[in-house]
């Protein structure tokens, strides 16, 4: 960055002695500013260069073509601003219920094999009853 002097500083030393004019000309600034363009043109082609190296956005299309498809269209749909809307919203909801469902169906599948295990369970004390038995369902001694 240039910085600029007074021009009054006489006991400067420059390029013209401590007598002379201190400050560079306008040719200088001008070729200053065109160097560090031109070093700030070559930083950021390095880093997109070092970016797509590091995506290989071309090798991830070839191997998943499909996958990257629906990549570019989410990434579509939240830059175009479907983030906050009402389709959003059904599609987090209809996502948390398909994504509760297994544990809902093993609660289900818990709660049905419970109920058939009391069933044998059941089952096996009749059928191991002799004779007359007592209300209360115990079988009697002899």
């Amino acid at each position: 960055m240039t910085t600029y002097q007074n021009a009054g500083n006489g006991g400067a030393s420059g390029p013209g002695g401590p007598s002379g004019n201190s400050q560079p000309g306008i040719g200088q600034r001008v070729d200053q500013i065109g160097s560090d363009a031109q070093h700030l043109w070559e930083n950021a082609r390095g880093a997109v260069t070092d970016l797509r190296d590091t995506l290989d956005l071309k090798g991830r299309v070839d191997r998943n073509p499909y996958l990257m498809v629906a990549a570019a269209v989410g990434v579509g749909y939240v830059l175009g601003g479907g983030l906050f809307t009402r389709t959003t919203g059904r599609l987090l909801r209809l996502g948390v219920r398909l994504a509760a469902l297994p544990m809902v169906k093993d609660e289900l599948i818990g709660m049905a094999e419970a109920a058939l295990h009391g069933i044998e369970v059941g089952a096996g004390q009749v059928s191991g009853r002799t004779g007359g038995s007592s209300p209360m369902g115990n079988p009697e001694r002899s």
